[in-house]
């Protein structure tokens, strides 16, 4: 089982790497032995299990992972590096500034703790970058990470079936017997977060979702603007029965709820959003079931 948690991912073309990590990806993705995209997930998350319960835990590995998911579109290879390091400091430590000393202590020794944060930070002193290429949130989407996408990039696969819709990667990549994937080129994504913002700023400024619109907006721009951009609810499937996911019209309902608003529609606006934002709020209330 998956943990329950969705990704957004950017997969920048191989031009836009250094001439070294050029050579890297391209030896990798020709390797036989990388994880492949049908079980790429499980793999990340085995490792994290095996660090975790390891004793004492890890709650970093000690080297930077080496694999990365991967896109062919028109013989171009996308990039998108799993950067578990990296991903795994800057977890931990929102984890360890949220969680009471002594109740985080029971998850993880404090020497192990403080030694995992004296080597993030000598990381940052290095001045490299922080950039991550993959956001995730447990339990449910955010709303914001729908603005990037339109409905017709759904790609939605149930228990081996023919994918429903033309994901630019999707003749190319294998991907798991059940999943639901969104996939867009970055200008694309721009263009529609870009006007969502605008809608937002003109007709609801007060809103509290304009600062998660504007993160979306300010992350999207760190990268290369030939990238593509890919939604995948990962193990979030294993929480929707088959005709929960094909009527989830999430990325559609949002789309509609900014047109309303930006029309004068009100009603329909309002109505749109709701749907959306309660559909996700009962899947997310799973996380306090018993």
């Amino acid at each position: 089982m998956l943990p329950y948690a969705a990704y957004l991912r950017v997969y920048e073309p191989l031009a836009a790497f250094s001439p070294r990590d050029q050579r890297i990806w391209a030896a990798y993705a020709e390797s036989r032995d990388r994880p492949r995209r049908a079980g790429a997930l499980r793999v990340e998350h085995g490792e994290a299990v095996h660090r975790l319960l390891r004793v004492p835990p890890s709650p970093a590995p000690e080297q930077e992972s080496p694999n990365a998911y991967l896109r062919r579109v028109e013989d171009v290879l996308y990039v998108c590096p799993w950067q578990t390091r990296l991903r795994s400091w800057l977890a931990f430590a929102s984890f360890r500034g949220g969680t009471p000393v002594k109740l985080a202590d029971r998850f993880v020794p404090r020497a192990i703790a403080e030694r995992t944060a004296d080597d993030f930070d000598r990381f940052k002193r290095d001045g490299t970058s922080l950039r991550t290429y993959i956001q995730t949130s447990t339990w449910h989407v955010p709303t914001a990470w729908f603005v990037p996408f339109d409905s017709t990039e759904r790609w939605l696969v149930l228990g081996g079936e023919t994918p429903e819709s033309g994901d630019p990667g999707a003749q190319a990549v294998a991907a798991p017997a059940r999943n639901m994937l969104y996939v867009t080129s970055m200008a694309q994504a721009r263009r529609r977060v870009a006007r969502a913002l605008g809608v937002i700023k003109r007709h609801a400024p007060d809103t509290a979702a304009l600062g998660e619109f504007e993160e979306v907006g300010r992350w999207l721009e760190e990268f290369h603007p030939h990238s593509l951009v890919e939604l995948d609810y990962g193990g979030l499937v294993h929480l929707m029965d088959d005709e929960t996911l094909e009527a989830d019209q999430s990325v559609a309902e949002l789309a509609a709820a900014l047109t309303g608003l930006d029309n004068g529609q009100e009603e329909l606006a309002f109505a749109m959003y709701q749907r959306v934002v309660l559909r996700w709020r009962s899947i997310q209330a799973l996380q306090s079931a018993n």
